[in-house]
């Protein structure tokens, strides 16, 4: 992936965390609300540390592809199962 890729994907995420904080009060600082499911959404704190990782970032540009970042609840919608996205969550926990 190129580095202006990267940036964008950065920015773009930088810029839903500010539209997550002003609509969504229960995030404490250091964290972000997303929405995770195919049908049925369901909402997750994920730490901001979150966005470094690559793995995290390949679900953001699936999300980027999917949504364009004009996601329709208001917030990081991620477009995968609940399971997967425990288990790659537990996985980032335990490897950062």
């Amino acid at each position: 992936m190129g580095v202006f890729r990267l940036h964008s994907l950065v920015a773009n995420a930088k810029q839903l965390i500010k539209l997550n904080n002003k609509h969504q009060r229960d995030a404490p600082k250091g964290y972000l609300a997303v929405y995770v499911g195919e049908i049925q959404r369901k909402q997750f704190l994920v730490p901001l540390s979150f966005l470094d990782q690559p793995l995290f970032q390949d679900l953001l540009r699936r999300s980027e592809e999917e949504f364009e970042f004009n996601h329709p609840i208001g917030g990081l919608t991620i477009p995968c199962h609940e399971d997967a996205f425990v288990h790659l969550t537990t996985q980032l926990c335990i490897y950062s």
